[in-house]
């Protein structure tokens, strides 16, 4: 369903948009089952739902999306699985001229490239580079991400720092560590959804989601829609974020 501009601002509060959402895309694999499909086209239509959210976040005025698409944790699936994963993943952005021609969404991959084939990161590399000059939302794709890792990274990046005598053991903040983590150019996360009726986090934005707000669905992921993207929305406006104050 298209949603018209007049549509959206009817329903939410444009001064109250979420700058930063983060979706751990779950239930692909369940989805399959249920329609007696193999796992594998369920992870195609995840990224198709990615796809359609993006640009409806887009529209709506966020700053960037964060998407969990494959964890430091996913090595461990079935290697079948994997492969599977890693060739879709592999045409996914071998296809960012034809995806994105007409999108004005910024491709960004975060997480470990080290694990990844050489033919993998120069699909990265040319995915980032033909939409550096995109000024809307930062689509951030999550690939061996993990949480726990990032933080650990961005420690050894200061780490690094104080032994080059760039900064001072004692000089060292939460801002300081912040500007190593890899969505240091994008506003703080503010909703994190995750569907498929699981509740917790699951090694994601461990760092960017101290007083990030939650959304939990029951839906799986390739059946997530704009209209519900909206509830998810119109719930987070209804919160009262205190950051810690009265």
């Amino acid at each position: 369903m298209a949603f018209t501009k007049k549509d959206i601002e009817e329903k939410l509060d444009m001064n109250n948009i979420p700058k930063h959402i983060g979706v751990i895309m779950d239930g692909n694999g369940r989805w399959a089952e249920a329609r007696h499909l193999p796992r594998k086209a369920g992870h195609k239509a995840g990224a198709e739902t990615l796809e359609k959210i993006s640009r409806y976040c887009g529209k709506l005025g966020v700053k960037a999306l964060t998407a969990y698409a494959f964890s430091t944790e996913n090595w461990n699936r079935p290697k079948e699985e994997v492969d599977n994963l890693m060739e879709l993943l592999y045409n996914y952005l071998l296809q960012v001229e034809e995806k994105f021609k007409n999108e004005n969404i910024r491709l960004c991959i975060i997480g470990d490239r080290t694990p990844f084939s050489d033919k993998m990161k120069e699909a990265m590399a040319h995915a980032e580079d033909y939409t550096k000059d995109r000024d809307g939302i930062v689509l951030n794709m999550a690939l061996n991400y993990g949480g726990r890792a990032e933080i650990a990274n961005a420690a050894r990046l200061v780490a690094e720092d104080v032994k080059n005598g760039k900064i001072n053991p004692e000089d060292i903040d939460e801002n300081y560590l912040g500007k190593y983590m890899y969505t240091a150019d994008v506003p703080e996360v503010d909703l994190i959804i995750r569907p498929s009726g699981e509740e917790r986090l699951s090694n994601f934005l461990l760092w960017q989601a101290a007083y990030a707000e939650f959304w939990y669905s029951e839906i799986n992921w390739p059946d997530f829609s704009e209209k519900d993207m909206e509830r998810a929305i119109i719930d987070y406006q209804k919160r009262n974020r205190r950051f810690g104050k009265v």
